[in-house]
């Protein structure tokens, strides 16, 4: 039996030593997923996002380890962690994982990781390989293992409440229809946002030009008859008594 000083004095590493993509589409997939999970998920404190970070469900087991390319665990507070340790999360497991596959993984790699995720706790697990814009996906029922979902394309996740669909690449959608962006789409709305932020500016600065063009114009037609009701009392001082 481990007794509980033994059980802290183990060493739970914050790194497999393996790299968190083998390739430049593998990378972009992971980052566009869990940089969108963590846009949508910005408002609420108890959900928290991570990518590639070690998770440790057993105390005591430092061997016992798995990093998802992307997860999310609802009912934690968000934060910098350097691994999840579940006994120091109250016991709560990610609900929700993603892998997006390279040629690197092993069919024998993903059936252990698909045991892994059905073992302790995982909810929904889904893999995506975007050289053969393959989506698989699996969902907890009734059954205590993850049961594989027959149709994926147009699946709404019952946890996150998006959707995916399959055309040419894979697409996925907000529960409020906004489709996931990556850096490069969102840097091109920011571009777009602000230089239509920039002409409103100088459309508005155009128009209080004219309005200041207009105000001088004002003005100086309001001197002009000041100037001139001036000069016709000087008439009527000067010349009052010949007119009558």
């Amino acid at each position: 039996m481990v007794t509980q000083p033994q059980l802290n004095q183990i060493s739970y590493p914050e790194s497999d030593g393996k790299p968190m993509a083998d390739n430049t589409k593998q990378f972009r997939w992971i980052v566009v997923i869990e940089q969108n999970l963590e846009w949508l998920f910005a408002d609420d404190p108890n959900v928290f996002v991570a990518g590639d970070l070690l998770w440790y469900p057993v105390e005591g087991n430092n061997r016992l380890c798995t990093a998802p390319d992307a997860m999310v665990v609802f009912g934690r507070p968000k934060g910098d962690r350097g691994s999840y340790l579940q006994w120091k999360e109250d016991h709560i497991p990610p609900q929700v994982v993603f892998e997006i596959l390279s040629p690197g993984n092993t069919v024998r790699e993903m059936n252990r990781k698909l045991l892994f995720y059905s073992t302790y706790g995982v909810e929904e697990y889904y893999l995506y390989d975007p050289d053969q814009n393959r989506l698989e996906g699996w969902c907890r029922s009734e059954d205590p293992l993850l049961d594989q979902i027959e149709s994926i394309d147009g699946w709404i996740s019952p946890r996150l409440g998006i959707r995916f669909e399959l055309g040419e690449e894979l697409q996925l959608y907000r529960p409020d229809g906004v489709p996931f962006f990556s850096f490069a789409q969102i840097n091109q709305m920011l571009d777009q946002e602000r230089q239509r932020t920039e002409l409103e500016r100088q459309r508005a600065e155009q128009s209080e030009q004219r309005a200041e063009e207009e105000r001088q114009r004002a003005e100086q037609e309001r001197q002009r008859a000041a100037e001139m009701e001036r000069l016709l009392q000087q008439y009527r001082d000067r010349y009052g008594e010949l007119d009558r």
